[in-house]
């Protein structure tokens, strides 16, 4: 590496269904972050690498900026709020769409973190594919009032549309450093993290209302294979019998669906046959119990 190599952190905060996930998806070219048309698909802090040869960034994806209305929320904030802390310069994501229908306060949430964060802060104004080009230029510049933002980027994560101009700016505020991660990696995370929000994204996609939100994903086993078939074991952990028979379905059919589904997508992702076995089983008000929320993984960063 030069001595001119730069590195970072990068924080993508915002509002739930802004495009976090996507935008980081788009920027990575690959899919590590779980994507649903639902708000509040992402509960963890993601990490994803973009290594080039004159820089590496390291972007921390976070879960949508709510009011927390149990401890898992709370656990999802605090997940934001270190990726802020964490972070050398903090993007906020706003959905195009719906800032042309809204207008945002200085005091909302997600502005009032970057506000305290005291770093270098992007405004980030994603979906502008939907807007025509006249609605474009007054929305952006009514919210550049919000802030003093040090760059202002509308593009597109779904299109693609501008992601590289987006990088090319968050260089510019890179500290001189040595990458921070092999340049060949691109998250920390294990393949059982991976394989676990698959199954997530997939109950997010065949069910509805509330099941998806009251469920996460356990892997109990992985086993792999160089010959034959990984072996895969996953527990479904629902908070009711109700959501558990809603899971499973007449005769087992709705839990076939989503196993094919998941299996699918998870030998596209490991680029190997895979046996996935899945089973549902109730843990009440897990998403409020902090020694059930430390067992599936989300574990408070503080």
């Amino acid at each position: 590496m030069n001595d001119t190599f730069r590195s970072g952190y990068v924080a993508l905060i915002g509002e739930p269904n802004v495009g976090k996930s996507t935008l980081l998806n788009a920027l990575l070219r690959q899919k590590i972050s779980i994507v649903t048309d639902k708000p509040q698909t992402t509960r963890h802090k993601i990490l994803g690498i973009l290594s080039e040869p004159e820089h590496q960034i390291v972007f921390l994806d976070t879960p949508g900026i709510i009011t927390p209305a149990y401890l898992l929320q709370e656990v999802m904030m605090q997940f934001a709020a270190s990726a802020v802390a964490d972070a050398d310069i903090v993007l906020l994501l706003v959905d195009a769409v719906k800032a042309k229908e809204k207008r945002y306060a200085p005091d909302d949430q997600a502005v009032a973190k970057i506000r305290a964060a005291n770093k270098p802060t992007f405004l980030v104004v994603n979906k502008i594919d939907l807007l025509t080009k006249e609605e474009v230029l007054p929305l952006l510049m009514e919210l550049q009032m919000l802030f003093p933002f040090d760059e202002v980027v509308p593009l597109s994560a779904a299109t693609g549309f501008n992601t590289r101009e987006l990088v090319a700016a968050i260089v510019k505020y890179l500290p001189v450093h040595p990458p921070f991660y092999d340049t060949e990696t691109v998250s920390d995370a294990q393949e059982r993290f991976f394989v676990s929000e698959i199954v997530r994204e997939k109950l997010f996609e065949q069910y509805k209302e509330e099941v998806p939100y009251s469920a996460t994903v356990d892997i109990i086993e992985f086993k792999e294979r160089g010959k034959g078939k990984f072996f895969i074991a996953a527990d479904i952990i629902v908070e009711r019998d109700s959501q558990k028979g809603i899971l499973i379905g007449r005769q087992g059919a709705a839990l076939k669906r989503l196993g094919a589904a998941s299996r699918n997508a998870i030998e596209n992702f490991l680029g190997h046959p895979v046996f996935l076995e899945l089973h549902v089983k109730v843990r009440a008000d897990w998403r409020g119990d902090r020694r059930w929320l430390s067992a599936f993984g989300y574990t408070s960063p503080d």
